[in-house]
């Protein structure tokens, strides 16, 4: 009776690189402790002053003595450069900064006014820019023209330095508003909490729901 399994030439694919796993951890190419494999090293001790050259297992044993890491922070120098160093500390704390750094980027909001802003929208606007900053989002004014708008561009600006001075008791530019293209645009920055001052909301009054209610332009 023939063999009713598959022969091991139609088995499907095979273990190696077919299943070859990525290793997506930005720190796991740093070498510490026994992965440090050159003979010398120059070492900096945790307080970052200089120890001088030194045997690699010598300096390993220096850090396992105060029960930390053997780290290698300048791979590319002559000898490399290690440091003693909590290495799980440090991680955590770079991970920390990387987040805190997205979240800051996240709370960027976007107000879009226009040229031609009817007086009633415009005050919409400045008023979703104070809730804004009042939950301490970081704004972004942006005025954009449109055909013929370009050949009076003074008007755009009266309407962003119009703005500016309505949410000047809420946040301050972080430069001079520029015009780049088609559009002027500024960044605002909230005030420290206790020197903010709301002229259209109150203090308990919550952010607008709808981040594209932001982006209109205003016009009909």
């Amino acid at each position: 009776m023939a063999n009713s399994y598959p022969s091991a030439g139609n088995s499907g694919p095979r273990s190696g690189n077919y299943y070859r796993r990525t290793n997506n951890d930005p720190y796991a190419s740093i070498r510490r402790n026994q992965r440090i494999k050159v003979p010398q090293i120059r070492v900096i001790s945790p307080e970052g002053k200089q120890l001088g050259i030194m045997q690699t297992d010598k300096a390993l044993a220096l850090a396992l003595q105060v029960g930390l890491d053997l780290v290698e922070v300048a791979p590319n120098a002559t000898p490399p450069v290690c440091r003693i160093m909590d290495f799980g500390k440090y991680v955590y704390e770079e991970q920390k900064k990387t987040s805190h750094a997205k979240a800051t980027a996240s709370k960027i909001k976007e107000i879009e006014f226009s040229a031609r802003i009817a007086e009633n929208d415009f005050y919409t606007k400045v008023k979703h820019a104070e809730a804004f900053l009042h939950h301490g989002n970081k704004v972004k004014l942006r005025l954009k023209f449109r055909g013929r708008e370009m050949a009076h561009t003074e008007i755009g600006f009266d309407v962003i330095k119009k703005a500016l001075a309505e949410l000047a008791g809420m946040g301050h530019p972080d430069s001079e508003a520029k015009l780049m293209g088609k559009q002027i645009n500024v960044m605002l920055t909230p005030l420290p909490t206790n020197k903010r001052k709301p002229k259209f909301i109150s203090d308990n009054e919550a952010e607008p729901e709808h981040d594209d209610a932001d982006s209109a332009d205003g016009e009909e």
